[in-house]
């Protein structure tokens, strides 16, 4: 095994990765549920869940931002071809920019529907713009293409830990699972 591929992320890196990939993973299908099915009585609190989530992402996520920046990813192994490692870091940037983005986005659609953001039943986001419903379907629609994006992105993120574990070999998983 290569000697960089052992380099682990800190505890901290590990631990958020970890909670935002447990938060976006719930999401994605409470999210498309919600817009898409017909729960009853249960529809409000599917909307409720995934708009709570998305007001504990937008922090978590700007911290681990700031955490990356602070604290570089342990290098990826010198045998890895340049292309896969530029694919490594532009998939992870832009899943960063994304989760921003996204949760930015559903905030201002919400806001200019006028629905409330109740986060997880304790306290109430304030609107992040003015009642306009047509933007807000305009907005909505780009928070699902935003969320198709990311769920596309999630899967190259986990395809490409799962060759580096099952295929490689190389310990690269493993550096966010045990460090």
């Amino acid at each position: 095994m290569p000697e960089s591929a052992t380099q682990a992320y800190t505890l901290t890196a590990r631990i958020l990765h970890w909670v935002t990939a447990a938060l976006v993973l719930a999401m994605i299908p409470i999210g498309f549920a919600a817009a898409n099915g017909d729960f009853g009585a249960w529809q409000d609190t599917l909307y409720d869940l995934h708009r709570s989530a998305g007001a504990v992402l937008l922090p978590l996520v700007l911290g681990r931002l700031i955490w990356r920046l602070t604290h570089p990813a342990p290098p990826l192994p010198a045998d890895i071809p340049a292309i896969q490692q530029f694919a490594a870091h532009a998939t992870h940037w832009a899943l960063y920019a994304l989760l921003i983005l996204q949760a930015a986005v559903g905030w201002i659609a919400t806001s200019s529907y006028r629905a409330s953001i109740t986060v997880f039943w304790l306290f109430e986001l304030p609107p992040a713009w003015p009642e306009d419903r047509p933007f807000s379907e305009t907005m909505f629609a780009l928070h699902g293409l935003i969320g198709i994006a990311i769920a596309l992105l999630l899967c190259a993120h986990i395809g490409a830990a799962l060759y580096h574990h099952f295929i490689r070999k190389d310990g690269v998983l493993m550096r966010m699972v045990s460090g």
